[in-house]
């Protein structure tokens, strides 16, 4: 399956994608578990925005059908749609 992307943060995001929010304290656990499982990521976890308004960490993989699945969680949750 051919997938189109976009330049996101110096990164090659996958479109279209299936995105979930997760609690911060969640995405580590999370991300440990997929690191430890084999699975490759498309984008491997990181911080955008760190120790700014939006700060956010995020990660992409494909699930086993191949579709684009983005997993991230803000420091702030009331800063999900700020601009």
């Amino acid at each position: 399956m051919e997938t189109s992307t976009n330049p996101v943060d110096g990164k090659t995001v996958p479109v279209p994608h299936f995105g979930i929010v997760l609690p911060w304290d969640e995405f580590d656990t999370l991300s440990a578990k997929i690191q430890h499982s084999g699975i490759e990521f498309i984008i491997e976890p990181y911080i955008r925005f760190q120790g700014e308004e939006g700060e956010q960490a995020t990660m992409f993989f494909k699930d086993p059908s191949g579709n684009a699945l983005e997993f991230k969680s803000f420091k702030d949750l009331t800063k999900l749609f700020a601009k």
